[in-house]
């Protein structure tokens, strides 16, 4: 664990491997060398395109998936250590993820308030009145108990899906929330107000989040840092605003440059080419060989090679 009596999960040279094919097997890496520490009360935008690895740094913190090398140190301990079914109910207290597609996190059969029975015959949480505490978590993210409850999932909407999963976390008293993707298939009047929330709830109870998006304004919006994904690789990270005024890898400057401003039409003769940024790329660690991560100002690092 990282000195910082803030941090309350630090991930360290974490690498994923994976092997498809038994006579000739091919090996795909999605996730190399990441390192970064998850620090109470915080959210960190972990940000790339599809395929960048970001969903698989956090199912690596969820332990769905195991690393090849590196270590996710919680509580002083590897989680990769983590076996016995009581310990790992424990970490599960503790570290919990919401999803893109909140109709698939509930059953269609049972009633929505399926998901706090199960936390509750499940964990040890420590309320007196159970009732009274799930009535209260509603509340806390604007969601009307007698108009929630006792309610199958296709008769709430997706935000409210969402609302339900972040009520849920607080009751657990959640640690590190994975929350991959969480208002992508929510229409644009939602979001704000489930971001707002996540944000608000993040303060009010020391709950880290890590915010895995491809949507470079909403990472701006949310997060504390921000952490920029390419092919596996973490490329840039540090404080959001330092990362975004001073974007400084070629993948960086790519996405930003990508982003469309509101008044400007979109011209039809612009051309985009993927493979003038895996040159320039290739180019920016070519010149800066041997480099490594480098910290070009107060909590901004960027890659500036990659071996």
């Amino acid at each position: 664990m990282a000195k910082n009596k803030d941090v309350v999960m630090s991930v360290q040279g974490l690498t994923k491997v994976f092997k498809s094919g038994i006579l000739n097997p091919e090996y795909t890496v999605a996730a190399k060398d990441i390192s970064f520490d998850i620090e109470k009360g915080k959210i960190i935008s972990l940000i790339g395109e599809s395929g960048s690895g970001k969903t698989t740094v956090g199912k690596l913190i969820l332990k769905l998936i195991n690393p090849s090398e590196g270590k996710i140190i919680y509580n002083g301990k590897d989680i990769s250590e983590i076996k016995e079914k009581e310990e790992t109910k424990q970490y599960y207290r503790r570290v919990q993820g919401i999803f893109q597609d909140p109709f698939a996190t509930f059953n269609p059969l049972y009633r929505v308030d399926r998901v706090f029975d199960l936390i509750f015959d499940s964990f040890d949480l420590d309320y007196e009145d159970k009732d009274q505490a799930i009535r209260e978590a509603l509340f806390d993210v604007n969601l009307n108990p007698d108009r929630t409850l006792g309610k199958f999932p296709h008769q709430l909407s997706g935000g409210q899906l969402q609302r339900l999963l972040i009520a849920r976390a607080l009751l657990m008293d959640v640690d590190v929330l994975i929350a991959d993707e969480l208002i992508s298939m929510l229409d644009a009047s939602t979001r704000i107000g489930v971001l707002n929330l996540l944000v608000e709830s993040c303060k009010k109870h020391g709950m880290a989040v890590i915010f895995i998006t491809h949507d470079l304004n909403l990472g701006y919006y949310i997060s504390d840092h921000s952490l920029i994904m390419y092919k596996g690789r973490l490329v840039e990270r540090g404080d959001t605003k330092k990362v975004y005024e001073n974007a400084t890898h070629p993948y960086t400057q790519m996405l930003f440059e990508a982003v469309p401003e509101i008044g400007e039409r979109w011209d039809p003769d612009e051309e985009f080419l993927p493979e003038q940024v895996v040159q320039d790329v290739k180019e920016f660690y070519q010149e800066n060989q041997g480099k490594g991560f480098v910290e070009i100002e107060e909590e901004h690092s960027v890659l500036f090679s990659d071996k």
